[in-house]
């Protein structure tokens, strides 16, 4: 798009500067006058005699200057009465209102302009109503809307222009169709709609700001490659709005909504402030959505960043609500807040491609005051904090309750999805964070009391172990517990008395006979002292060596009591199982 609107060339005489207005030599777009009856002024200063012969001589379809005038309502009806053709709708040829004052209510509904309609640096004071149709070039390039604007259903076939128009009150373009270049750059709304509008070619909003809503409800671009950047202080909704081509989009709001948005070809959407939603949105071809670190800058002239005054105090980075419905197959997100998505019902999320610093809700902090335990720190899916806040009734502090209407989530769904973005994760090489989704999953799938009995015992063991074998230092400790634990029946019931000696024995025989000798071991003798006196550094060092052997399989060849024979194969059975699960929960937080 061009940096300024073209405007067109000064409509040829009879049309002269008012004799009321300012010098035509220092003021060139004055007031214009007519001359009548001897008379040169503008419509509003002509005498009442040459104003009636004036308006009695045009016919519908005239070209008409009348720039700078002050219309009322009353002289504008008169003028527009003149101009109305057989069907009953005015038609203006080319007509001149740059920089004139309506002190009313201005309609121009069903008119149309056939030539050139020039209501640049125009002032509304009263309501404005534009559902007409533009065949030429139409300005409001600088006009100044102090009540509701109202262009639904308006026609602009040839380029439209509102660059830096102020709009003080709504302004409405509901069903508006520019079939050229429309240009909102620099322009300032209170709220305003563009729902079911229909921009056929470039739409600029370069540098616009909105105090309020701006609502694009089903409106269609199809051959727009840039909208923004704009600056919006309530929400920017795109809900049902049709991209049909590659298209880039920057806005800073507070929010933006695109339910059922469908994005024909390729786009990039880079948000600030704002929470995104993208409820069943429809993505043919990549779509990437970004936080913008930096403030925006209009791209057309002056040069320079945008105001976020709307936006003071606001946290600027950017927040996706929600990715319901979605296909996720062809979703880019870089640098978003994900701590209060909702991904229940989206679709591919295994193929959802998560990039740069995106980040998830996490666990409570801190002890819980009720009982000695806190949760371990890991991130979670928005869709388990409703779950736990819905289902742990006095120990779900710290989770997040679900806003209302939310469906209730079985953990059998709320696993999927945790299997899928842990899926999703693992291919974009984000091991810690798969790891804290697979502990999840586990999770959701042991509360599933759908799940055969046995199989949630499995996982609770699971778990109570060694955190599905993410948390080392559970499994350490089990660990260190199961070593003391052997070491402390080995000192005490597991040692004999004494180290058993061998003994030789035999029987006594005669002359000639042959002895027959037999060495054994005696059994060991289980110790019958006090349990403190069975406490010593000597049985302490044979305990310490038989547990060090047993985490590594080994036996200790220490000659034992029978209680003690079965501690040692307890322990290598378990202990080298709990070691192994520290390795392994050691190994996924530090893997990439």
């Amino acid at each position: 798009m061009t940096s300024a609107s073209p405007v067109p060339s000064s409509i040829p005489p009879p049309w002269t500067h008012c004799g009321h207005g300012a010098d035509p030599q220092t003021d060139p777009v004055g007031c214009r006058g007519v001359h009548v009856g001897g008379h040169t002024a503008c419509l509003a200063h002509l005498p009442e005699a040459d104003r009636t012969a004036y308006l009695a001589a045009l016919s519908p379809g005239a070209d008409i200057e009348h720039r700078g005038t002050t219309f009322t309502p009353d002289l504008l009806a008169q003028l527009i009465n003149v101009l109305r053709d057989a069907t009953g709708r005015p038609h203006f040829g080319a007509a001149g209102f740059r920089r004139v004052t309506f002190t009313g209510a201005a309609d121009f509904d069903g008119a149309t302009f056939t030539g050139y309609a020039g209501f640049d640096g125009a002032t509304f004071i009263g309501s404005a109503s534009f559902e007409a149709t533009f065949t030429g070039y139409a300005g409001f390039d600088g006009a100044t809307f102090n009540s509701e604007a109202w262009f639904g259903g308006a026609t602009f076939n040839s380029q439209a222009w509102f660059g830096e128009a102020t709009f003080n009150s709504q302004a409405w373009f509901d069903g508006a169709t520019f079939n050229s270049i429309a240009g909102f750059d620099r322009a300032t709304f209170g709220d305003a709609g563009f729902d079911w509008a229909t921009f056929t070619s470039d739409a600029g909003f370069d540098g616009a700001t909105f105090t309020g809503d701006a609502e694009f409800n089903r409106a269609r671009f199809e051959k727009v490659s840039h909208v923004g950047p704009l600056v919006c202080g309530g929400r920017v909704v795109l809900d049902g709005a049709v991209f049909q081509e590659p298209v880039t989009v920057e806005i800073a709001a507070r929010r933006v909504s695109c339910a059922r948005t469908r994005w024909a070809s390729t786009a990039t959407l880079h948000l600030r402030y704002a929470e995104l939603d993208l409820r069943d949105a429809v993505f043919e071809y990549p779509v990437l959505v970004a936080a913008r670190p930096d403030l925006f800058h209009r791209r057309l002239e002056p040069p320079g960043p945008l105001s976020e005054a709307e936006l003071f105090g606001l946290n600027p980075g950017m927040r996706l609500v929600s990715a319901g419905g979605v296909d996720a197959a062809h979703l880019v997100l870089h640098d978003v807040d994900l701590s209060g998505c909702r991904f229940a019902g989206a679709v591919h999320l295994d193929q959802l491609k998560v990039d740069g610093w995106c980040t998830f809700a996490t666990t409570p902090t801190g002890w819980d005051r009720r009982f000695p335990w806190r949760w371990s720190r890991r991130s979670t899916l928005s869709e388990e904090h409703h779950w736990r806040a819905r289902t742990a009734g006095s120990s779900a502090r710290g989770w997040t309750p679900p806003p209302p209407d939310t469906p209730e989530l079985k953990p059998a769904a709320v696993a999927a999805l945790y299997r899928q973005l842990r899926k999703s994760l693992e291919d974009g090489k984000n091991e810690p964070d798969a790891a804290d989704f697979y502990y999840g999953e586990c999770e959701m799938r042991r509360h599933d009391t759908v799940r055969p009995f046995g199989e949630r015992v499995l996982l609770t063991a699971y778990w109570a172990l060694s955190g599905y074998g993410l948390r080392a230092t559970r499994a350490l400790g089990w660990l260190v517990a199961a070593m003391a634990t052997t070491i402390a029946v080995m000192v005490l019931w597991g040692l004999p008395a004494n180290d058993p000696k061998p003994q030789t024995t035999g029987q006594q025989v005669g002359t000639g006979q042959d002895l027959t000798l037999t060495t054994d071991t005696p059994d060991p003798r289980n110790p019958t002292s006090a349990l403190s006196e069975r406490v010593t550094t000597e049985r302490f060092e044979k305990g310490l060596r038989v547990v060090i052997n047993s985490v590594v399989f080994r036996s200790s060849g220490q000659d034992l009591t029978t209680l003690g024979t079965y501690t040692e194969m307890t322990s290598r059975l378990a202990e080298p199982v709990l070691l192994g699960l520290a390795v392994l929960a050691i190994r996924s937080r530090v893997k990439r």
